[in-house]
């Protein structure tokens, strides 16, 4: 839980998180025509989803992502063609490339793409026909086993990072909301000998996290707590919440509710940390965690937030003194304290 790696896995993270991202990219080009759109007006967020038929949460991932990629940028509100889209993406022009993408258009992920565009429902994981939608998914113990010890194997790396990143001297209590394995908590109390921690998990999440924090030894220092974080009450006497890769499962009125529900249980005086993939305030990137942000907008109902979507969320649930840090593989952590 302290020893890090001699080699930088970044590459293998990038690779497999900017998976979805090609076929999004599919989508805008061929089965939108989003290019041919904007090049007849600029156009803002809400134009653009009433012209296409599309919603505006998986809308905001793809210019997001099209942003990123310098084919589209944002002035005043509006989205306008850049140079680059012009030249290779208008079929007025002779380096046209949408043909190139064409043959691409029924991959089963831009098909599904093109669904949760419309719908703003998620599709299936990973475009398998006979699974279900991830939150569905997770309520079936082969499933929840299967993707909990997935998420454990990047929170070894993941998690001790964080540890370096944040500064939790004095503190006592962490609750990880919704911890999965509890390898953050792990990772966390591994590198602060004097906190405990008590992880919120319904099941059968919840047994899957107790054995894994029991194996690696952590059991006399970490217990965990069944419970659904939207629906039961939160223990109380934590001087540090954790939503680490929580944020993005969900769309921005869930967000308000655990944000609030956050700082009514924490202690005063106490801390937020919010660890995850965050883009810049203009959200035009990184890439890497713009092409994050299309595989979460598929599966989940969430997408990558930015620093300025949240701080606004975050001061309205009565947090202040907002920061954020780098961790690795694109991650970071952002804080905020209650009074």
């Amino acid at each position: 839980m302290t020893s890090a790696p001699s080699t930088d896995p970044l590459a293998l993270y990038r690779m497999r998180d900017g998976l979805y991202a090609i076929d999004l990219l599919i989508t805008a080009v061929v089965h939108l025509d989003v290019f041919q759109q904007l090049d007849r007006s600029p156009l803002s967020l809400e134009g653009l989803c009433s012209r296409l038929g599309t919603q505006k949460r998986p809308s905001d991932v793809m210019m997001t992502l099209l942003k990123s990629l310098e084919l589209i940028e944002e002035r005043s509100g509006l989205f306008h063609l850049t140079q680059l889209a012009r030249e290779h993406l208008l079929p007025d022009s002779q380096w046209y490339v949408a043909p190139y993408y064409a043959g691409m258009k029924d991959r089963p992920v831009a098909r599904d793409f093109l669904e949760v565009l419309r719908t703003g429902k998620p599709a299936n994981w990973t475009s398998l026909r006979d699974e279900k939608a991830w939150a569905a998914a997770m309520e079936h113990e082969t499933f929840a086993k299967d993707f909990t010890a997935a998420m454990d194997s990047r929170g070894v790396y993941l998690g001790q990072a964080l540890a370096r990143a944040t500064s939790l001297t004095g503190r006592t209590c962490l609750l990880d909301v919704a911890g999965g394995s509890g390898i953050y908590s792990c990772c966390l109390a591994a590198a602060n000998p004097e906190l405990s921690a008590v992880i919120l998990e319904k099941a059968p999440v919840d047994a899957i996290a107790k054995a894994s924090v029991e194996k690696r030894g952590f059991g006399e220092r970490i217990t965990v707590h069944a419970g659904d974080m939207f629906r039961d009450a939160w223990p109380v006497g934590a001087d540090v919440h954790l939503l680490s890769n929580v944020l993005h499962d969900w769309d921005e009125p869930e967000l308000r509710t655990l944000l609030k529900r956050s700082f009514e249980s924490l202690t005063p005086g106490g801390v937020l940390l919010i660890h995850d993939m965050h883009l810049n305030d203009a959200k035009t990137g990184p890439l890497p965690v713009a092409q994050y942000s299309s595989l979460l907008m598929c599966i989940t109902e969430g997408k990558c937030y930015a620093r300025s979507e949240l701080e606004p969320m975050l001061l309205e649930a009565g947090f202040h003194s907002v920061e954020i840090r780098p961790c690795a593989a694109d991650r970071s952590v952002m804080t905020a304290k209650k009074r």
